[in-house]
């Protein structure tokens, strides 16, 4: 059980450490102050506030567009970080086992964040490529740590057997 556990922190501790990194050395555009002026519900705006507002509805919307380019930036570096962690968990697997499956699922949920990020980014083509590496990186680990694995221990306890 506290494999299950340790396994399970790794993972996520890894997912968390790849976005608090990107978040560190790559900050995203800020977004724009609301005007205080235009704290004032139900009261009707003044031609200077009216300006302010439509000034601010401008900015946001220049933050938007800008934001869309940054996730998808940070879409790229999360799906080759999760690459880099699936490739090194197929590399320590037969080494260090409980290590390897934490790594692979900090793989797993970067994968899910960069997917996420990529969503964000509000480009179609680009969420379709994310999302086929995504299902091909996924296929591929569940192949070589599923079914050839299976098979190996299948030939051993055969091989055992005679």
């Amino acid at each position: 059980m506290l494999k299950l556990i340790y396994t399970f922190f790794l993972g996520v501790l890894l997912a968390i450490f790849v976005g608090v990194g990107i978040s560190a050395f790559y900050p995203g555009p800020a977004s724009p102050p609301y005007p205080i002026e235009l704290n004032n519900p139900g009261k009707e705006l003044t031609a200077d506030q009216t300006i302010q507002q439509h000034d601010y509805d401008v900015a946001v919307k220049q933050y938007d567009l800008d934001k869309r380019p940054y996730n998808r930036n940070v879409s790229i570096m999360t799906l080759a970080a999760a690459t880099l962690f699936l490739v090194v968990s197929l590399v320590f697997e037969k080494k260090i086992r409980i290590i390897a499956d934490g790594i692979m699922l900090g793989g797993l949920f970067t994968l899910l964040y960069s997917i996420g990020r990529g969503f964000a980014s509000q480009d179609n083509k680009y969420v379709f490529i994310v999302v086929t590496v995504g299902l091909a990186l996924v296929i591929y680990l569940g192949y070589h740590r599923f079914v050839v694995e299976r098979g190996k221990t299948k030939l051993l306890l055969k091989n055992n057997n005679k």
